[in-house]
């Protein structure tokens, strides 16, 4: 049932603004577009200071990756992490008798993501698809869904994966990577060599073995390599994070997709083919990794040079609509499926690899509405917004600190393979970079807003301005939440002032953010408690 119900004294104010509430209007102070762990947390902390919250999300389900399967976050160092981030691992913690939980069961997560908001008394419209962006000059003035509901607010948020929100409202972005020039990096672009999730051995890329005038097996792009450091509009690949067990009373069997079809993994079973005829030993982590969140349940994710990761087939999904980015999410779960299901069943997968694969199945009690399979695609990256500050690989690296931190970043520089090409006759995957160690580091409140002249009421904390390389880092969920309670945070300080978002007092956001135990500054590693 939609939450479109309004009193008569929210009527009375929207008449007595000028401005009529049509049947179907839902009015509030921030307007949250997307339910992912970014937009809960913005809607928490919005509440929290007294503004009136509504949260739109086009799917069925609160949380994002949180929720969906990611359950051995990806943290980067701990000490890095305060505010309501920080606190929704402690609940986390709480549900598992423990201090805090950084690993954990996909409805666990989003059983406490809705318990946040409706302990705020936040609304959630959920399977609200975004339609249309009212502006009146570099201001939204309302959103319209797809099937006409209308969303007035005096500040928006975009908390989507996609950046939807952003695009439609005219603000500047950019999908691919960018060449190492465009901002003086050295990791971002088309890389000279990819060492990691690489295959180990030589294999033949063409339908006939030798016969390059055959074409390609399935999963090898026609492209070529280009230039190393120049920039290109591939995108880091997809998956998803798969929740499996052993359990038996909890296991369902993982069926093939209707379509399967061996074939298609044909590289994969002469990856196998070669192995073996160099006389490789393998096991399954070679291909997922697998990661328990608990003692019965996983988090598996891409591992080597043939895993779960789609690669080379997500290149339209940022800027596509919602038809084929559902195509496409129905796409890579095909491939999954046929994926554990060939390495589970293939006389060409070692016996060994097939007796490991076996034993695991899907959680009957995760994911009920899309048969045990996670509803959220991983979307490692989409669109990134282009503002008058962008986040790049200097900021990383500390060489460049900015004195507007709204929280910090402290994972590796890292990006999964953007191609699956042919290279000197044989496959070879690019793009995967992982370089650490890293400190943390701030992020500049300038990468969250837009350009003044494009938006002056939106705030972008997933999306947010950065560089290929440095979104790599930035992108995990624990500061997607922080980013998500410091753009709340700006939000509600610029409707108390009065002002676009660019033009909020730092000083003031600054103290709001420590008083709310955000961490700011890192200037050196926490000294170690001596041992009792």
């Amino acid at each position: 049932m939609k939450m479109i119900k309004f009193s008569i004294a929210v009527a009375l104010a929207g008449w007595l603004a000028g401005i009529p509430l049509l049947a179907g209007t839902v009015e509030s102070d921030v307007c949250i577009f997307g339910g992912t762990s970014a937009g809960v947390i913005a809607a928490v902390q919005a509440a929290s200071m007294g503004k009136t919250v509504v949260v739109v999300e086009p799917r069925k389900h609160l949380g994002g990756l949180t929720a969906s399967g990611l359950g051995w976050t990806d943290i980067g160092n701990k000490a890095a992490i305060g505010g309501l981030s920080r606190d929704f691992y402690r609940r986390l913690g709480q549900h598992y008798g423990k201090a805090e939980a950084w690993t954990f069961e996909p409805h666990v997560a989003e059983n406490e993501f809705t318990a946040l908001l409706q302990a705020a008394k936040v609304p959630v419209h959920f399977q609200q698809r975004l339609a249309t962006v009212k502006k009146d000059g570099a201001r939204i003035l309302e959103i319209t869904a797809e099937d006409g509901t209308i969303f007035r607010a005096k500040m928006f948020i975009d908390a989507t994966y996609e950046g939807d929100l952003m695009a439609r409202s005219g603000v500047s972005y950019f999908v691919g990577r960018e060449a190492n020039s465009t901002y003086g990096e050295t990791l971002d672009g088309i890389r000279e060599q990819t060492p990691k999730h690489q295959f180990l051995v030589s294999v033949d890329p063409y339908l006939k073995s030798g016969d390059t005038n055959s074409g390609l097996l399935p999963l090898v792009q026609a492209v070529s390599f280009g230039v190393p450091g120049d920039g290109d509009k591939s995108v880091q690949a997809y998956n998803f994070r798969l929740c499996l067990t052993k359990n038996p009373a909890d296991r369902k069997p993982i069926d093939p997709p209707a379509n399967y079809d061996p074939k298609q993994f044909e590289l994969l079973g002469r990856y196998f083919d070669a192995l073996a005829a160099a006389g490789k030993k393998v096991t399954l982590q070679n291909f997922i990794k697998v990661d328990m969140v608990t003692p019965d349940k996983t988090d598996i994710n891409n591992n080597g040079g043939f895993s779960t990761d789609f690669i080379g087939m997500n290149y339209s999904y940022p800027e596509a609509g919602y038809a084929t980015r559902e195509r496409f999410q129905a796409e890579c779960l095909d491939y999954t499926k046929g994926l554990l299901t060939y390495l589970g069943t293939s006389p060409r997968v070692p016996a060994s690899i097939r007796s490991e694969m076996r034993p695991w199945g899907l959680c009957r009690d995760e994911f009920p509405d899309t048969g045990g399979w996670p509803n959220q695609l991983y979307v490692r990256e989409a669109r990134r917004m282009i503002s008058d500050y962008v986040m790049t690989e200097k900021n990383c690296r500390r060489l460049e600190l900015v004195s507007d931190s709204i929280g910090l970043a402290a994972y590796n520089m890292d990006s999964h393979n953007c191609r699956r090409l042919v290279r000197n006759g044989k496959v070879e995957n690019e793009g995967d970079v992982q370089m650490p160690p890293m400190s943390p580091y701030p992020i500049s409140y300038r990468a969250l807003v837009p350009k003044p002249a494009e938006c002056e009421n939106l705030l972008v904390p997933v999306c947010l301005a950065a560089s290929h390389i440095a979104y790599g880092s930035i992108r995990m969920e624990p500061v997607f939440m922080i980013l998500g309670q410091s753009a709340a945070t700006a939000a509600s300080l610029a409707i108390d002032e009065q002002v676009p978002v660019q033009k909020i007092d730092y000083l003031k956001l600054r103290t709001r953010l420590l008083a709310d135990r955000q961490i700011l500054e890192w200037e050196k590693a926490p000294a170690k408690k001596s041992a009792p």
